[in-house]
């Protein structure tokens, strides 16, 4: 996934959410030919309709931050993880963002996905409790 990257940038008007939101059923169909990035047709049609579903957010919080936030109270989330092997690969936290998501939407945005993106936005800190990474070391 990592080494298709640009290739993604590039076929998504790099990731312009208005332009993405814009883009024609003709322009996702051109897409299934690109053999740089994943021809998924759910998912590359997907992508659209996450676009469009960020706009509506954006319009309603303020900003999509503003609604991320509101699921944590402004505050990152520290979680006791004595192991990586102990930390969860989703949480009632996360489950709650991604049917919240689901309803407003987005589609391909499970409770694993969900909290992967909790965590490298910073929205909770699932590092173990000796990483000097750890919120509040």
């Amino acid at each position: 996934m990592l080494n298709k990257r640009q290739a993604f940038r590039e076929a998504f008007h790099g990731y312009q959410i208005q332009a993405v939101a814009e883009m024609t059923d003709t322009e996702l169909e051109d897409l299934l030919e690109n053999p740089a990035i994943i021809r998924n047709r759910a998912k590359i049609f997907a992508t659209r309709d996450n676009a469009q579903a960020f706009l509506r957010l954006q319009a309603e919080y303020g900003s999509f931050d503003t609604y991320l936030w509101s699921f944590v109270e402004g505050k990152t989330v520290v979680n006791d993880v004595p192991d990586y092997r102990q930390a969860p690969a989703k949480t009632a936290l996360s489950e709650k963002l991604a049917k919240d998501l689901k309803k407003r939407g987005f589609k391909f945005t499970g409770p694993v996905a969900v909290l992967s993106f909790m965590q490298a936005a910073g929205l909770v800190d699932d590092h173990e409790n000796d990483c000097e990474w750890k919120s509040g070391r």
